[in-house]
């Protein structure tokens, strides 16, 4: 007795499926980020060395958290959208605007919670510390509460799915 040959391989189960498409979205996410990443530092060290003058509050170290981090926001909902979460975006693109800037915004907080304690309450004022506190400890907590929220509320695929039937 002789089996037929099929040319097709066994699907894969749910929790390869589901591994798959989470590893997936956080090298996609990592990518997105680690560009975004390159932005918020480089904007927010320009705005802190007084390339667009000293007295003025971006020049501050939370002033520049915030200008960097808000370019950043930007930066990551478009590459986000269009490319690590592109099966599961809203089909109403301001919700998931809104809802993407919330969460980024949790994840700001986090970064300017770390760089108000080191710069204001432990009086680490050199650059230096501003970076380390801001831009290596405060976003990747920020980093990680970020894509928890992304990916199961933002972006969640149930969501997208429900939207998509509706």
């Amino acid at each position: 007795m002789t089996i037929p040959a099929t040319s097709e391989a066994p699907s894969p189960g749910f929790f390869a499926r589901a591994w798959a498409g989470l590893l997936s979205n956080i090298v996609k996410f990592g990518i997105v980020g680690g560009l975004g990443f390159v932005l918020d530092v480089a904007v927010f060290n320009l705005l802190r060395v007084g390339a667009l003058g000293t007295e003025q509050w971006w020049a501050t170290a939370l002033g520049a958290k915030v200008v960097s981090t808000s370019l950043a926001i930007i930066f990551n909902w478009l590459g986000n959208r269009f490319w690590t979460f592109r099966r599961e975006r809203h089909t109403h693109i301001v919700v998931e605007f809104i809802e993407f800037v919330v969460a980024s915004l949790l994840g700001m907080a986090v970064s300017l919670a770390c760089l108000w304690i080191t710069h204001h309450i432990l009086g680490l004022t050199s650059l230096w510390a501003d970076n380390i506190s801001g831009n290596v400890i405060g976003l990747g907590l920020g980093t990680m509460l970020r894509f928890v929220l992304y990916q199961f509320w933002v972006w969640n695929p149930r969501r997208a799915k429900t939207e998509k039937t509706e």
